[in-house]
């Protein structure tokens, strides 16, 4: 008995002192690409979102978490600039004539993204790709067009933040702000109206991780310098956060991983005890007679069904399958060019003449390419068939 509670108070001073090292252990860096306003982690947005007030001192944030279209529909902005940072922007057909509208008027949108959708790739005729080569620690250097923003040198960024670029853009349209050492375009901008959309394939380049480098800030200062000062930036949320509508009552659990993971673990148990349960209280399963294979009985039922359907065409499709098959398998032919030497083959070794043969499959032809078969065509190609299996060897 002593030995036991030597044995209990061991193991117990070991899991307090496992669950002391795991709580006051470094928490791992996440690496997840939030890019919400409001997160310090290395992808979040937390400095850009407190250094908008040093980029533009007069001008007012405005966070919205509705699609474009809600935001700007019925609403006659001035001035204004619209900023999208994302991994991935999802623009609808509404959004992207709401957004153009909302240009034309005057007002900038600036749009930092991975991914473009087709709503918004396939208007400007665009395509981002990538050079990020894992072997390498350094990305490919990049830098402004403009002489008056220019980096000397190059910016450089390390973990591949730069290598996203322009594959296609519409050079009729399309006017390059920035390219990288091997020329290929990695900012560009398209006028609307009196105003600009400005798309950087890199949201990475405005995050905490780039801005705590200085020459990292640098370059996305420079970047958003080609806002014109608006009196209101309106700071897009829908595409990080979700819309406001969200009603996912799993969202917050699924956001955190101790949350998750709970979840998933009740979970578990839940469907063990069911499980167990089931197993334990089930009433017996009376035995069921199998019903009797009747041949007759399954013909008439078949036969029922395709002609409630009425699908003539779906049958002499099956009826020329197996007409095939049986070629294939009686005759040793290849069915696969249905052509005069195939033709010819089969009279041969079925000992029919050739033109029978030929008449036969003129018709199997037609049949396979007509958009409907009625009710006589399908009769003929059943009786041609039939009176080939009777004639043929």
């Amino acid at each position: 008995m002593k030995g036991l509670k030597l044995y209990l108070i061991g193991g117990a001073l070991a899991m307090v002192l496992y669950l002391l090292a795991q709580y006051y252990k470094p928490k791992p860096t996440d690496w997840t690409p939030s890019y919400l306003k409001e997160d310090k982690i290395p992808f979040g947005l937390y400095i850009l979102f407190h250094e908008v007030e040093r980029l533009f001192p007069d001008t007012k944030v405005k966070t919205t978490r509705l699609p474009a279209y809600n935001t700007l529909k019925g609403k006659h902005f001035k001035n204004t600039a619209y900023l999208f940072i994302a991994g991935e922007v999802k623009f609808t057909s509404y959004d992207y004539r709401e957004l153009v509208q909302y240009m034309k008027d005057g007002n900038d949108v600036f749009i930092a993204a991975f991914n473009l959708n087709r709503a918004l790739s396939d208007r400007l005729k665009i395509r981002i790709s990538s050079s990020l080569n894992y072997t390498k620690e350094k990305s490919t250097p990049v830098n402004f067009v403009n002489p008056v923003l220019k980096g000397h040198p190059d910016y450089v960024f390390d973990k591949g933040l730069g290598d996203q670029y322009f594959s296609k853009i519409d050079t009729l349209k399309a006017t390059v702000l920035g390219r990288n050492a091997r020329g290929e375009v990695n900012f560009v901008k398209y006028t609307f109206g009196k105003g600009g959309l400005y798309l950087l394939p890199n949201p990475q380049l405005l995050s905490n991780y780039n801005l705590l480098n200085l020459r990292g800030a640098e370059y996305a200062a420079r970047a958003l310098s080609y806002l014109p000062a608006p009196e209101t930036l309106i700071w897009d949320e829908n595409n990080t956060r979700g819309s406001t509508d969200d009603s996912d009552i799993l969202r917050v659990l699924f956001k955190h991983t101790p949350l998750r993971w709970a979840y998933y673990l009740a979970l578990t148990g839940l469907l063990v005890f069911v499980f167990f349960e089931m197993k334990r209280r089930q009433r017996i399963i009376p035995i069921v007679s199998p019903l009797k294979n009747s041949s007759v009985d399954f013909v008439r039922v078949v036969g029922k069904v395709y002609y409630q359907q009425r699908d003539n065409r779906d049958i002499a499709r099956k009826k020329i399958s197996y007409f095939l098959e049986h070629i294939r398998a009686a005759y040793r032919l290849k069915t696969t060019v249905l052509d005069k030497e195939f033709v010819n083959a089969l009279a041969v070794k079925s000992g029919l003449t050739e033109i029978a043969v030929q008449e036969l499959f003129i018709l199997i032809k037609s049949l396979e390419n007509a958009p409907m078969v009625n009710d006589q065509q399908l009769i003929e190609l059943n009786k041609s068939i039939e009176k080939f299996y009777k004639q043929a060897q």
